[in-house]
């Protein structure tokens, strides 16, 4: 099992140098395993499927700011020995990836923003439920109930509900106050990196309005959104997103060592 800088990871190896690494952030509370196989292994990619700090076999401790997780996975990065890399996240993965593209741009290739915003507003009840163990289980079944579609498979959401559940209240209560203060819409459009937004249509969480005004003030931002899911599209229609990021990695042009102003779609 690999382990760097206290981040527990899995890589599939199928791509080679000459095609850019992908690092895949996901969303509060959430492990690698929120990442469907068909996502962790995209043909030609090298993935990363990295459990945050605190989270699943990771180290250390969860936090309570978007901008340390930030921090821990650049420090990551460095341990083994990757530079730059295209960031997919899910949720409050996707405040990872766009705060890492404002701050740390020299790391960054391109993004795919999964069922996310440039400002993550949490419900009071959902934060108030997550901050007690006696109320954790409340918090769990509120978020189940928002975070699928309608006709989602019922296993997968109680598959779901178990996993969130072994997380540490203390942790999943520091990412949702991570995701309540983050708020960058008044600076987004200053990112000029490619960029994949994608949303299920059902999403109640991070509603179409949150992807379509990303997709709106990235310059180089396309939109994708996906029937028939709802926040948890990844999970929902695993394919299509899938499919999806396969083809926006296959439009950029990349080379070992370039620069990212060298990286175009």
């Amino acid at each position: 099992m690999p382990f760097d800088a206290d981040i527990y990871y899995r890589c599939s190896p199928e791509g080679s140098g000459e095609s850019p690494p992908v690092v895949l952030i996901h969303g509060a509370g959430g492990t690698h395993l929120h990442w469907p196989a068909q996502v962790r292994r995209l043909t030609g990619y090298r993935v990363y499927a990295i459990d945050l700090p605190g989270h699943g076999q990771s180290g250390g401790r969860g936090h309570q700011k978007i901008e340390s997780y930030c921090q821990g996975i650049i420090q990551w990065m460095e341990s083994i020995h990757i530079f730059r890399a295209v960031f997919v996240g899910h949720s409050m993965g996707g405040a990872i990836a766009l705060t890492l593209a404002l701050r740390y741009p020299e790391h960054v290739l391109a993004l795919g923003l999964i069922g996310t915003g440039a400002r993550l507003r949490v419900a009071p009840e959902i934060l108030e439920n997550t901050a007690s163990p006696t109320t954790f289980p409340a918090a769990i079944s509120a978020i189940m109930e928002r975070a699928f579609s309608p006709k989602s498979d019922s296993r997968l959401i109680e598959l779901s509900a178990q996993r969130m559940s072994a997380i540490r209240p203390a942790v999943l209560h520091g990412d949702f106050l991570a995701c309540n203060a983050f708020d960058v819409m008044e600076s987004v459009h200053k990112i000029r990196f490619p960029a994949q937004v994608i949303c299920g249509q059902e999403d109640t969480l991070t509603p179409v309005r949150y992807s379509q005004y990303l997709a709106d003030q990235l310059p180089r931002a396309k939109i994708d959104l996906i029937p028939a899911a709802g926040h948890m599209v990844m999970l929902e229609q695993p394919q299509a997103v899938a499919d999806s990021l396969s083809t926006f990695l296959s439009t950029l042009r990349y080379s070992p060592g370039q620069s990212t102003s060298d990286l175009s779609e």
